[in-house]
């Protein structure tokens, strides 16, 4: 086991079979909530150093679906963020993984394909979606299980943000997790885990809802490749329009992503053009 680890190993593996059942008995799809992950100290470090919100490396995921910007830098990172990741991709934290979900052979992923540090401001949102389902340079790494690791010294119930888990069929919330400083989501990665934050934040314009995100993976000999996939509520309405459309334009970037070696940069600003057209006629 880790010495001086800045996980709380002892509180994570206390009673870590009843865990693993909870997990797997968990509704609408494995997952579950832990508090005070990271040693009390070293949460109040982490959480001092996360990157101002005009921070020049965040990076905008800003279209229909969601508006959140992501940090997949860790060189950029302070000195606690960074140790705090590199813990969560050892093998004593894979192994942790491997027990509580049932799930053997995870890769952790330092390559932050999709996770890193997270922020969303006031009025941005996260749509309910599926995750895509392969890495986007191990083709038959399948996406297994996702971390979410909150990282707000403060959070009110009434800036909104409450992570909501949807039943399969999408005619329910089932259950939700609001972003409390030192909580960590787990939750099981499939083509039914639906998530999200879909109603704009009302927090404070110098807030922001802020996370880190790191994903593992299992390899497989014909991983099957889905991109995310995002879908409206019951009573989104007219939305529902928009949701499908920017779905698909997200999947023909997932597409290209892959196939030609287009970045992030170039499609998010293609996607937030299309977003501006879109609010323009409405």
């Amino acid at each position: 086991m880790i010495t001086q680890s800045l996980i709380d190993f002892a509180s994570l593996n206390d009673d870590l079979d009843a865990k693993a059942e909870q997990y797997a008995a968990a509704d609408p799809f494995p997952h579950i909530v832990i508090d005070g992950v990271l040693r009390e100290d070293v949460f109040a470090a982490a959480a001092a150093e996360f990157p101002a919100i005009r921070d020049p490396f965040w990076k905008g995921y800003l279209h229909v679906n969601e508006t959140k910007y992501a940090n997949t830098q860790p060189d950029t990172w302070g000195q606690t963020l960074t140790a705090v990741a590199r813990e969560f991709v050892s093998a004593d934290f894979v192994a942790y993984l491997e027990r509580l979900t049932g799930i053997a052979g995870l890769i952790a992923d330092w390559s932050m394909d999709g996770g890193g540090l997270h922020q969303t401001l006031r009025g941005g949102h996260l749509n309910i979606h599926a995750d895509f389902s392969t890495h986007h340079t191990h083709d038959n790494w399948a996406r297994r299980v996702n971390i979410l690791l909150y990282l707000n010294e403060e959070w009110r119930e009434d800036w909104g943000g409450r992570l909501e888990l949807w039943d399969k069929d999408m005619t329910a919330v089932r259950g939700g997790v609001t972003p409390k400083g030192n909580r960590m989501l787990v939750f099981t990665t499939s083509q039914d885990s639906f998530h999200g934050h879909p109603d704009p934040l009302t927090c404070p314009e110098d807030v922001a809802r802020r996370s880190m995100a790191l994903y593992y993976f299992t390899e497989e000999s014909e991983a099957v490749r889905r991109s995310t996939d995002y879908r409206a509520r019951p009573d989104d309405g007219i939305k529902k329009v928009a949701i499908w459309a920017d779905k698909n334009a997200v999947d023909l970037y997932d597409r290209a992503k892959r196939r030609l070696g287009i970045s992030d940069d170039t499609v998010q600003r293609w996607l937030a053009r299309v977003d501006r057209l879109r609010r323009r006629g409405d």
